[in-house]
């Protein structure tokens, strides 16, 4: 019987996930589908990964920081292949106390 009512909340989250986003549909929509997919479809995870996403933009809109920041967060909420995790990189894009990498021998170095 457990089973049973998870299986149904499960699948009335998933309805509310799809008719939050817009008429293109879920499929169509990459950020959608992107945050989906890294929070399991859990739509709490989604809400909260798109106020992130949200938030990060603005920050980035108003703010202005320098491309270097920008980059790095962008390496660090990086979660393999084209997936985000906004949250991470909220948070890591309002760290002022992140310094500017020293430009060593990184991974893109030549060998």
């Amino acid at each position: 019987m457990k089973v049973i009512i998870a299986a149904a909340a499960a699948a009335g989250g998933i309805a509310a996930i799809f008719s939050s986003v817009s008429a293109r549909g879920i499929l169509l929509n990459p950020v959608a589908l992107n945050i989906g997919v890294n929070c399991q479809w859990q739509a709490r995870c989604m809400e909260l990964q798109r106020g992130a996403m949200k938030r990060a933009l603005y920050f980035v809109r108003v703010k202005h920081p320098p491309q270097w920041r920008v980059q790095l967060c962008n390496r660090n909420a990086n979660r393999g292949g084209y997936r985000i995790d906004w949250i991470g990189f909220d948070h890591c894009i309002r760290n002022s106390k992140l310094k500017r990498p020293s430009r060593g021998r990184g991974a893109y170095a030549a060998r």
